[in-house]
């Protein structure tokens, strides 16, 4: 464990939807979160992550970054990459992590097929367990800056 730390949001950003999980200071348990889900995205999706960091101790946003299979980032990557820096001046204290998010949503598809979740609930949960698996990645990768 670093000295200090705290709390890491994963966050997977999304036009309409995005999902959200929380890694403890130890980095010992991963939780999905609640998700968000608006048609116009903006304000309320960051007055819903002010009331997650007013929950919790965060240092650090974990945020999917979408790739190319080749590893390019194409036009989604650049919308995230505005979130972020939309995120950062918004929230000062937490600093910002890319994660590749390629194949996020299949891991987090065959975790809940694993968990055995319905498949009807199935899409209002595989956003915030795409962030699970974002955090997870980081964690596991040595959590690069």
């Amino acid at each position: 464990m670093k000295k200090n730390q705290r709390a890491a949001l994963g966050i997977d950003h999304g036009t309409r939807r995005c999902g959200f999980a929380v890694a403890d200071p130890l980095r010992l348990a991963t939780t999905p979160l609640a998700p968000w889900r608006d048609d116009a995205p903006g304000a309320g999706l960051f007055a819903h992550i002010a009331k997650l960091l007013d929950e919790r101790d965060v240092d650090v946003f974990v945020i999917g970054l979408p790739r190319n299979m080749d590893g390019t980032e194409g036009p989604r990557a650049l919308e995230v990459r505005a979130f972020a820096a939309q995120l950062s001046a918004q929230f000062k204290k937490p600093r910002t992590v890319f994660v590749d998010e390629r194949l996020s949503t299949k891991a987090a598809e065959d975790l809940l097929r694993d968990a055995q979740v319905r498949p009807r609930d199935r899409r209002a949960l595989k956003d915030s367990f795409a962030a699970l698996v974002l955090l997870r990645d980081w964690i596991e990768s040595g959590e690069p800056d």
